[in-house]
């Protein structure tokens, strides 16, 4: 039990090769250090998880690699690839600029800068979460930053890109890190389970990959969660329950209701949602997902917008040519507009329901207009 590494460390990529989900950053920066045009200051920016500071570390252990491969990867064979493995280097620094944001931290980082490196090529500083620096440090740290000695690079990584100092951007390469697409998080996932003997629905790993939104750190999270709480055999069942997500079978079943112009079954179906635990704004915004997908599968063009596999994408477009566009955005305008007074309602059930009642007779009104 003492020696359990969760999965996002242990399976946390050393190669630019095996990064997930960021093709347009590493190629960028095998580019750069095949022709030795290496910026003094990279900026790598993006949402929390997405392999910004994961990214950092392979670049800066690969620049001082004394015998890269011909794909451009660290050797790990060498003495400065074999400390950096070891967590001995004495040429990579990480600093974390949410607790160690004074300018005495960033004073003192400057000061080890102009210390020539005793082995290897290059002195690297991973500063992550750099825009929680105080604008003194920022201040302090901006000449070091624009002019550092020839063996010195800085890698910056920040989620809040907004809040670093236009002075500090214009210094910097600045590199935008890209929310992980759920099949690429769905493929890793597939490996580490694999890997782990963990038994798999296909269904299972792609929920968790919708909660992820995109970062791959929390679906690995969330995955060694998962896989605790199933006995290591996720089923698309569980992790609903786990999850805490409502089944999007219900959505389909409302929409047929909506369809057939049935407000009994709608009001009965909500009933089972709300003895679920679920809340009336969970249950609407859920509403709303659902009739935007069926809106965007009208088209195959648009098709691909709509997180999932093939066979779900395949349902959305047969419901919504079931329903038609028009019906579909009379369906979104009416859930939208409930969803955005759901707040003010003071009987917030009563409040759904006649969403509900309301969007069951849109169906009739259509073919009595027609």
């Amino acid at each position: 039990m003492d020696n359990f590494v969760v999965s996002a460390r242990k399976y946390r990529p050393a190669t630019f090769e095996s990064v997930v989900g960021q093709g347009h950053i590493t190629r960028t920066l095998k580019n750069a250090i095949q022709t030795g045009q290496l910026p003094q200051a990279f900026l790598f920016c993006g949402p929390r998880g997405v392999g910004k500071t994961t990214c950092a570390r392979i670049l800066a252990k690969t620049i001082n690699c004394e015998h890269l491969t011909p794909e451009t990867e660290a050797c790990n064979e060498c003495q400065s690839c074999r400390t950096f493995n070891e967590g001995g280097s004495l040429n990579i620094f990480e600093l974390d600029a949410a607790s160690h944001n004074s300018v005495d931290d960033i004073r003192e980082l400057v000061k080890q800068v102009y210390i020539p490196p005793t082995t290897g090529r290059f002195k690297v500083y991973i500063i992550d979460e750099v825009h929680m620096l105080s604008q003194a440090a920022f201040n302090a740290f901006l000449k070091t930053l624009e002019e550092p000695p020839a063996y010195a690079k800085f890698i910056l990584a920040t989620t809040e890109k907004h809040k670093i100092i236009p002075t500090i951007l214009s210094r910097c390469q600045v590199f935008d890190f890209k929310r992980i697409e759920n099949s690429d998080i769905v493929a890793h996932l597939k490996y580490v389970a694999g890997k782990e003997g963990v038994q798999f629905e296909d269904e299972a790993l792609e929920l968790i990959a919708r909660k992820a939104e995109g970062g791959m750190r929390d679906a690995l999270s969330t995955f060694d969660q998962l896989v605790n709480f199933t006995h290591g055999n996720l089923t698309r069942e569980l992790c609903l329950e786990n999850l805490g997500m409502l089944d999007e079978e219900y959505y389909f079943r409302l929409v047929d209701y909506f369809l057939a112009g049935d407000i009994s079954h709608s009001l009965t179906l909500y009933q089972e949602v709300i003895a679920k635990g679920f809340g009336g704004q969970h249950f609407l915004t859920g509403l709303c997902a659902h009739l935007r997908n069926l809106m965007v599968s009208l088209d195959p063009l648009t098709l691909p917008l709509i997180d999932g596999s093939d066979a779900t994408r395949q349902r959305y477009g047969q419901q919504a040519q079931q329903c038609g566009l028009p019906l579909i955005l009379s369906l979104l305008s009416t859930a939208g507009d409930y969803e955005y007074r759901f707040r003010e309602a003071n009987n917030k059930n009563l409040f759904v329901e006649v969403c509900l009642m309301k969007l069951a007779a849109l169906k009739n009104a259509e073919v009595q207009a027609y």
